[in-house]
């Protein structure tokens, strides 16, 4: 049995560009419903949300999306969570890191680090803080 963690990210009415930006950035596919295609419209103005979405890329990277209903209390924090994109191949980081940053606002610069060979830190035009570094073994 294999099990996989995948990030869900919760957003109000910017799920399918957010969706789009992260599959220009990692490839892949994008995969949604909207709430009219799923039959659950409960607000004329958020029929086009998505309700349900993913981008799915070859390389294993994987990330779901929605559209909170303005029905629904949504509240993003201050910062509720960093999304980690670990990799062994420094170049592959560094040209992740490349596609991220130009609309992002940079909070750690991607450089060498104590704990990794590349490290940085960014938050995305949507407000999502991602972590991105060169993972390395570490003994016990």
């Amino acid at each position: 049995m294999t099990v996989n963690v995948t990030p869900h990210l919760n957003f109000r009415g910017d799920a399918g560009r957010a969706l789009e930006f992260y599959q220009s950035v990692f490839g892949g596919e994008v995969a949604s419903f909207t709430y009219a295609q799923a039959g659950r419209v409960t607000d004329p103005a958020e029929a086009d949300q998505v309700v349900w979405g993913q981008v799915s890329a070859p390389n294993g990277f994987r990330l779901m999306a929605y559209d909170v209903p303005a029905a629904v209390e949504w509240s993003p924090g201050v910062i509720p969570l960093f999304v980690s994109l670990r990799g062994a191949d420094p170049d592959e980081i560094a040209e992740l890191w490349t596609k991220l940053a130009p609309p992002s606002t940079v909070i750690a610069p991607l450089a060498p680090s104590q704990w990794a060979p590349l490290y940085g830190m960014l938050r995305d035009p949507f407000g999502i803080t991602w972590v991105l570094d060169v993972e390395v073994s570490w003994g016990a």
